[in-house]
């Protein structure tokens, strides 16, 4: 009686248990990254088209790049890229500006977390923007 009584206290604790953990909340791996809409910038006087990709909240991993890409709608090449290492921010140029056409921002950053570390990478994007 005390055997089936242990056994049954076990299984519904267990069972308790098991219930809690599914619904936790998933983890988070690595870090946020916010990419900016394509704008246009005057740099010394030419002007060009700007992306950034900033780090946001981290989970404990450590950024070790980012990337932000540029491309113009339409055109054959497959546009420009920047990194940034560490926790710098990427930020890529695009030029030549051209007035009224469409330019597409994308970006990527990567973080390190755990022992060993594990790469966790995030995508961000893409935003479209006329200019």
């Amino acid at each position: 009686m005390i055997r089936s009584f242990t056994v049954l206290a076990l299984t519904a604790l267990l069972s308790g248990s098991a219930v809690s953990v599914a619904g936790a909340q998933p983890e988070q791996n690595g870090c946020t990254y916010v990419l900016s809409a394509p704008s246009v910038v005057n740099v010394s006087g030419t002007d060009m088209v700007t992306a950034t990709v900033n780090i946001g909240a981290c989970d404990g991993a450590v950024t070790y790049q980012t990337t932000a890409c540029i491309s113009l709608h339409g055109a054959d090449d497959a546009g420009h890229c920047a990194q940034g290492r560490g926790i710098l921010p990427a930020q890529v140029f695009f030029q030549p500006y051209r007035p009224g056409a469409t330019y597409t921002a994308t970006g990527r950053g990567c973080a390190s977390k755990g022992n060993p570390p594990q790469k966790y990478c995030q995508e961000v994007g893409p935003f479209t923007a006329t200019l």
